[in-house]
């Protein structure tokens, strides 16, 4: 890597406008400093081993992560392995190894309240004085609000849960998407005439159950239908887990093991169970038909 070295250092789930900023100032200063910026995360998320009953649902899992902020300009990436003897590691020694391995260390850029090493005791106030010791700068970068309220993973996690995707959407910069991996499934949908991407989610943190209208980028182009998410009450098959099932317009090929960044657009209606098979294909027909009036109207720059 050319120059002296600047990281980037977070959890960054969701990559939002917090974390953009860090991110961003770190960027910045490398191309003012003829040095390359390096991001610094970890995986798992570090809440997943230190309070696994109370740890939060994933806006983006480490794969959605990397790909999200490799978008933003960045080619440099390091995601340290978070296990219960890295947890352990005291905040001092955790910096010295840093400055050890980024040689030469010019900053260290994290969020103010950013917090680190064993029992969380490290802090920006000491990030600086082994800054001093070592020879780095250090620059805390202030929360970003949007409508006066603090951007943060929880805030977002929260909007989306509600299905909030306006606020979800301006406190992350960008839109609210899954990432998912297609997987095989109980081809139901196939059998009612709606064949069906089943997608493995690689979050956690969903939007209410229900049916949307959705968009897709698959390979690299933009894909739309319609979504169900939820447990499938009225199939055979139902169960407690929520699947995600996106019914794509306009493709007709083996989608096994490719991924999807999905966009949920407009929702639709909720899940429900129905009378039978019968009810619910005519269901889909109908929320298949809104949703290409949606897209028709979108297309015309029209409110659906």
């Amino acid at each position: 890597m050319p120059g002296p070295v600047f990281l980037a250092i977070g959890v960054f789930d969701g990559v939002h406008l917090g974390h953009q900023a860090v991110i961003g100032t770190a960027a910045t200063h490398a191309a003012e400093g003829g040095g390359t910026a390096v991001v610094v995360t970890f995986d798992p998320h570090p809440a997943k081993i230190l309070r696994p009953n109370e740890s939060p649902r994933l806006i983006t899992a480490t794969q959605h992560k990397i790909a999200l902020i490799r978008n933003l300009g960045l080619s440099h990436l390091l995601v340290l392995k978070f296990d219960r003897a890295f947890a352990n590691t005291p905040p001092d020694e955790f910096v010295r190894q840093l400055a050890a391995a980024a040689q030469p260390l010019r900053e260290i850029c994290v969020g103010e309240e950013w917090s680190f090493g064993k029992n969380r005791a490290g802090n920006l106030a000491l990030l600086k004085q082994l800054g001093t010791k070592l020879g780095f700068d250090v620059v805390g970068v202030q929360a970003v609000r949007t409508d006066n309220n603090v951007v943060s993973s929880t805030a977002i996690r929260k909007a989306v849960e509600a299905g909030d995707f306006a606020t979800a959407t301006k406190m992350l910069g960008r839109d609210y998407t899954v990432l998912g991996t297609v997987e095989e499934g109980k081809h139901v949908g196939r059998s009612l005439g709606f064949p069906t991407a089943n997608l493995s989610a690689h979050s956690e943190q969903f939007p209410p159950n229900g049916v949307y209208a959705a968009e897709g980028i698959l390979q690299g182009e933009i894909v739309r239908g319609v979504v169900n998410l939820g447990v499938r009450p009225t199939v055979a098959d139902s169960s407690p887990h929520r699947v995600l099932e996106f019914h794509l317009f306009d493709v007709d090929r083996d989608l096994y093991g490719e991924e999807v960044e999905l966009k949920f657009l407009r929702y639709l209606r909720p899940e429900k169970k129905f009378e039978n098979l019968a009810a619910l294909r005519a269901q889909i027909g109908r929320d298949v038909a809104e949703a290409h009036r949606i897209f028709a109207a979108n297309a015309k720059g029209v409110p659906a």
